[in-house]
């Protein structure tokens, strides 16, 4: 069963575009990471926050890739990262045309 990964952080930016450019190596990362299904980035330039909703393989490959991203920004100076991991409820989703297979 696959395992969703919601992220978020305050960040100053770059947003948008700047972003995207800023941003293009770790995301061609990321898809390497173990167990990694998909990404969608999210951002909030008004609020000054960012961050991510994740799918995993497992609960596991979840948990530790949270934990290696967390240390990650850490490093580029972004603190107060939430995580929060969830089971997903495959049937309920496939109804919604969730991306889960």
């Amino acid at each position: 069963m696959p395992y969703l990964l919601q992220v978020d952080f305050k960040m100053d930016g770059p947003f948008g575009d700047e972003m995207a450019n800023a941003f293009a190596d770790l995301a061609k990362s990321i898809t390497e990471e173990p167990g990694f299904i998909w990404k969608i980035w999210t951002e909030n330039p008004e609020a000054k926050e960012a961050g991510g909703i994740y799918l995993f393989e497992t609960k596991e490959t979840a948990e530790k890739y949270l934990d290696m991203h967390t240390k990650r920004l850490g490093g580029f100076g972004i603190n107060g990262v939430n995580g929060k991991i969830f089971a997903i409820n495959s049937k309920l989703t496939e109804i919604t045309k969730g991306p889960v297979k």
